[in-house]
């Protein structure tokens, strides 16, 4: 038995998770002084999430970006007295050298791409924060700032860099590893930065980067200050940053407690969400429970519960799930949503939040479904959501249906309905990345037909009113329902996962783009082909023979 345990083990690394919290950080140091908040990265060369390389000069793996993703979300919630927050470095002359490169090397291609995704979703949330939730954020460029480096730098609103005759940003992963910048970093160039193209692509092939007086020309930085005043002008910036904010004044946080989460061979079972494998059909049934009515009348309420508010809870609950099964369950590939509940409940709960957005705390929870629900979009699954008897497809859970690729809808008797139900969630408040509400991507931003739905706001659609609406799929009857699922669940298993992947990303944002469309569609479609390709993964290619000493030798065909 302890043998088949070891092998086991050999062929199936231990789970990643998700959850951490600021005592357990290898890489990161948070401090706090007055509105500025500041996030310190000093990776510990051997704190690799996987064993097999270092983490030397500031660069980063999974593990990293995990840290920094839960300290965002504490500077969020437990810390709304902070209107700016300035990302530094402990090491002396480096800010950050991006990802690690012996880890990009010595991964499986299912691991580079989720770990992409998750940099990407990190970054953008960043973004968001700045956006939505009037957090600003810096960048202190005190040295080497490459790669990932630069593309964090990138996500800020402001970018400082010291002017020691030698720092300089760059990304140097074309010329120097045969890769794209895989983290929004062309993207954010032109589409942010508005660098000129022909800068951006004398900028993207140089190795060495560009510094100094020539860096902020370009717009690559917003200053470059002298080493003397480096400190002074970050404090500086950081506070007429934080004069931009709308952040609460002496307002107290809300701890962000543990989830209470329960792992075993047949699923993820928290308090409000239960994923169930059936590996065999190669499915993910995932189901969100709602509470069972909604007492709340003030927003001192809402804080007062806190974490285990439900919308917030379920949100955390529903994002850890969906960051597990993306990287410990690479062959569920169908993921099957349902929900439980009360609809009303939801549905109270939607005019609660809609009607407390100017209160800190209830705009960061709507914040938190908003970026959870957008990573169902950009996952790289099928997914189904079935309707039945019993379910709460309402308000701001229907959201979950509309994100899937088909929802199905069962057409029952009279006595035993089957509804789905329209809220003011549904035409705005959750946006896609896209920054179009589902209903308007779904319909192609038709006017006329959204406000025909608009119309049905609280209306418990039957499944045919629902189906002539065009909200669902199909609504096959109780003698057809158990056939019709089977075989749309046995038809998808069957094909092509990669095929289906190219689909799905293709079919699910319509025409309208968004720098954020463009890193996980355009960006990510290319890196995704290029990392495996002989180019940069065969024997001789620019990932394997980094650090070695060997030429890397080109497959001169452009294809």
């Amino acid at each position: 038995m302890d043998v088949a345990v070891t092998q086991e083990a050999k062929r199936k690394p231990a789970a990643v998770d998700y959850q951490t919290e600021p005592s357990r950080y290898k890489h990161w140091r948070l401090s706090f002084d007055g509105p500025v908040a500041t996030l310190t990265m000093d990776v510990a060369e051997d704190g690799g999430i996987r064993p097999g390389y270092k983490l030397k000069l500031n660069s980063y793996d999974l593990g990293v970006d995990i840290e920094l993703h839960d300290a965002l979300q504490r500077i969020r919630f437990e810390h709304p007295e902070i209107r700016s927050v300035v990302f530094a470095s402990a090491k002396n002359r480096i800010f950050c050298s991006g990802a690690n490169i012996y880890m990009l090397g010595l991964s499986s291609h299912a691991w580079k791409v989720n770990f992409c995704k998750f940099t990407n979703e990190t970054r953008i949330g960043i973004e968001d924060a700045s956006r939505n939730s009037g957090l600003k954020f810096l960048a202190a460029c005190n040295g080497t700032t490459a790669g990932g480096g630069y593309e964090l730098a990138l996500a800020c609103d402001e970018i400082v860099l010291v002017d020691d005759r030698s720092s300089a940003v760059s990304l140097p992963e074309l010329p120097l590893l045969g890769v794209l910048p895989g983290t929004g970093g062309l993207t954010r160039l032109t589409d942010k930065r508005k660098v000129r193209k022909d800068l951006a692509d004398l900028f993207c092939t140089n190795q060495d980067g560009v510094r100094g007086q020539r860096a902020k020309d370009w717009r690559l930085v917003d200053g470059v200050v002298k080493p003397q005043q480096f400190a002074e002008q970050v404090r500086h910036r950081a506070l007429k940053l934080a004069e931009l904010s709308d952040r609460p004044v002496g307002a107290i946080g809300v701890s962000l407690t543990p989830l209470e989460k329960e792992t075993d061979e047949a699923g993820l079972h928290y308090k409000h969400v239960d994923v169930q494998f059936n590996r065999a059909a190669r499915t993910a049934t995932m189901t969100v429970r709602v509470a069972k009515s909604v007492d709340l009348q003030t927003a001192e309420q809402a804080y007062a519960a806190g974490a285990n508010w439900w919308p917030l809870q379920m949100a955390r609950e529903l994002d850890d799930a969906i960051l597990s099964l993306r990287t410990n369950e690479l062959e569920l590939g169908l993921w099957v949503l349902k929900t439980a509940g009360n609809p009303d409940a939801v549905l109270a709960m939607d005019k609660f939040i809609l009607s407390h957005q100017d209160n800190w705390f209830v705009r960061e929870v709507l914040g938190m479904m908003r970026r959870t629900f957008a990573r169902l979009e950009v996952t790289s699954r099928s997914i189904y959501a079935v309707v039945e008897p019993g379910s709460c497809f309402a308000g701001t859970l229907l959201e979950l249906a509309l994100a899937a690729d088909r929802i199905y809808m069962r057409d029952t008797e009279e006595g035993d309905r089957t509804t789905m139900t329209l809220s003011e969630m549904n035409f705005g408040p959750l946006p896609m990345v896209n920054r179009l509400s589902r209903l308007a991507a779904r319909f192609y931003e038709d006017a006329a037909q959204i406000e025909s739905l608009r119309s049905q706001i609280g209306k418990k659609l039957s499944p045919r009113e629902a189906l002539d609406a065009g909200l669902v799929t199909a609504a096959p009857d109780d003698l057809d329902w158990e056939d019709e699922i089977r075989q749309a669940m046995e038809s998808r298993a069957a094909q092509s996962p990669d095929a289906l992947t190219g689909l799905e990303a293709n079919l699910r944002f319509g025409p309208k783009e968004t720098t954020e469309t463009r890193i996980f569609g355009r960006l990510s479609a290319w890196q995704n082909w290029i990392f495996i390709r002989p180019n940069a993964i065969g024997p001789n290619g620019a990932l394997k023979v980094y650090g070695t000493g060997a030429p890397v030798k080109f497959d001169c065909e452009k294809v």
